[in-house]
């Protein structure tokens, strides 16, 4: 039988949201319960759910990329009279069957940070607009370049080979950002400019960060641009390029904005980073199913997107013209983790 790798309840709360919270029960489920940006979701909604006093269950897969835990996970809500579902999918795709068995159990289902795979398998999805993140960091690597730019030689490193959507966005994102042409925008992969030395699957953790920029640097040693998924991924290609005495003439980006990356930011290890924002994901998300409970309102997307937008910034002490950003302090003013 397969086991949840964390599974806690939160206490009745505050009852100003009246009666009917009392019966009200959600869950959480994120990729896993390590990476200290599902830490700062899983408090999130904790604290709103107990301030709504909203009965609230959480649940993590093993590892990035644990589809069958979650999908036990979705289960057992399900089972459990669950009225919402927050999720961060593993696997964009093969989890939707589960989801639409939750939906028709008359369960909300709100994806968090990760759309699903096609996007309306989820009622809303709240989280990051990932390709903006990764356009940002693009279009700041390009400007700080500067000419230079068309003779960049590029490595990605990317999440998983099943390329999540969040993991698709933020690539082409940043592919758009610094000027190259994206074949079929739903993958990566397939590109044909010269500039990109190759991709590379990370797992979103330092040692796949470490792993997959060796490969790369065995591909080509004048590397010089670093694409990163995630600020730990970014931390393992500084590793291997340190090891190879190239860290102080490659130019690493990333999106997440967690404090440690933040830090790694004014420490010259990422030149910049988009910073995302999961508490207020897990947040919103607790009071869409409070809502949806109280009277069956449904959550709206943001203004001309297919989404609720939290938001995200470039944070970075080397500003560039055109680029909007924020200072390092204020990065860590933001930070989570």
């Amino acid at each position: 039988m397969l086991k949840f790798i964390s599974i806690s309840a939160i206490a009745l709360g505050a009852t100003t949201m009246g009666a009917w919270a009392q019966d009200t029960k959600a869950c959480l489920i994120t990729k896993t319960d390590t990476n200290p940006f599902f830490v700062k979701m899983r408090e999130g909604a904790q604290a709103k759910a107990k301030e709504l006093g909203i009965d609230l269950n959480t649940y993590a897969g093993k590892v990035d990329g644990d589809n069958e835990t979650q999908v036990a996970a979705i289960e057992t809500c399900i089972a459990n009279g669950a009225k919402g579902i927050l999720l961060t999918a593993s696997n964009t795709s093969a989890i939707v069957p589960s989801v639409q068995q939750a939906r028709d159990a008359g369960i909300l289902v709100i994806a968090l940070d990760t759309p699903l795979d096609p996007v309306d398998a989820a009622d809303m999805t709240f989280g990051t607009d990932n390709y903006q993140a990764g356009r940002l960091i693009g279009e700041w690597a390009k400007a700080k370049l500067g000419d230079a730019a068309d003779d960049a030689k590029i490595a990605f490193l990317d999440l998983d080979v099943s390329q999540p959507t969040v993991g698709v966005l933020r690539d082409q994102g940043f592919m758009e950002g610094f000027g190259i042409d994206v074949a079929d925008p739903n993958q990566w992969g397939d590109e044909d400019d010269a500039r990109i030395v190759g991709h590379d699957v990370t797992q979103g953790n330092e040692e796949g960060g470490r792993k997959a920029m060796e490969n790369l640097l065995a591909t080509d040693p004048m590397v010089n641009v670093v694409y990163t998924i995630n600020e730990p991924a970014a931390a393992g290609a500084y590793e291997a390029l340190k090891s190879m005495g190239r860290e102080n003439d490659v130019l690493i980006v990333s999106v997440d904005g967690g404090c440690p990356g933040v830090q790694n930011v004014a420490d010259g290890v990422i030149g910049a980073t988009s910073q995302q924002y999961p508490l207020i994901m897990a947040a919103k998300g607790i009071e869409a199913v409070a809502a949806f409970a109280k009277d069956g309102t449904r959550p709206e997307a943001t203004d001309g997107k297919t989404f609720f937008d939290t938001g995200t910034k470039l944070v970075t002490d080397q500003p560039v013209d055109g680029v909007d950003s924020i200072s390092v302090a204020e990065g860590q003013d933001q930070c989570w983790g």
